[in-house]
C-alpha cells in the first residue's frame, strides 16, 4: 500500500499564489500518473490537472490552464501544483490522486489540503 500526503494548501488573497505538494510514502512507488482534483463545498469533486511518470505530459481543466501548473520530482515521488492568479472561485479542498496504469482509475488518494481564497 502507499499513502499520498498533500501538504501547501492555506489561505491566500485573490490574485496571490500557492503551491501544493503530493509525496507518496514509498519511494519505489511506481505509478502511471498522478493528478489532483479539488471539491468545494455543496459541489461534486473535479479534474484539476494530471501528470504522466514517463514523460511528464500533462493535462488541465480549461477553468484553470494559464494559472496552474503540474509538476514532478521523479526522484523524490512528489508531485507539485503551482497554482497562481488564484480567484475565490478556486477555493475548496484539494486532493491528490495516483493511477498504476492507463486502464485503470485514480485508485490511490490523500486526505486533501484546503485552499481558501478570499476577495
Amino acid at each position: 500500500q502507499v499513502q499520498l500526503v498533500e501538504s501547501g494548501g492555506g489561505l491566500v488573497q485573490a490574485g496571490g499564489s500557492l503551491r501544493l505538494s503530493c509525496a507518496a510514502s514509498r519511494r519505489t512507488f511506481s505509478y502511471y500518473a498522478m493528478g489532483w482534483f479539488r471539491q468545494a463545498p455543496g459541489k461534486e469533486r473535479e479534474f484539476v490537472a494530471s501528470i504522466t511518470e514517463s514523460d511528464g505530459s500533462t493535462n488541465y481543466v480549461d477553468s484553470v490552464k494559464g494559472r496552474f501548473t503540474i509538476s514532478r520530482d521523479s526522484a523524490k515521488n512528489t508531485v507539485y501544483l503551482q497554482m497562481n492568479s488564484l480567484k475565490p472561485e478556486d477555493t475548496a479542498l484539494y486532493y491528490c490522486a495516483a493511477r498504476v496504469s492507463l486502464f485503470a482509475g485514480f485508485q490511490y488518494w490523500g486526505q486533501g489540503t484546503q485552499v481558501t481564497v478570499s476577495s
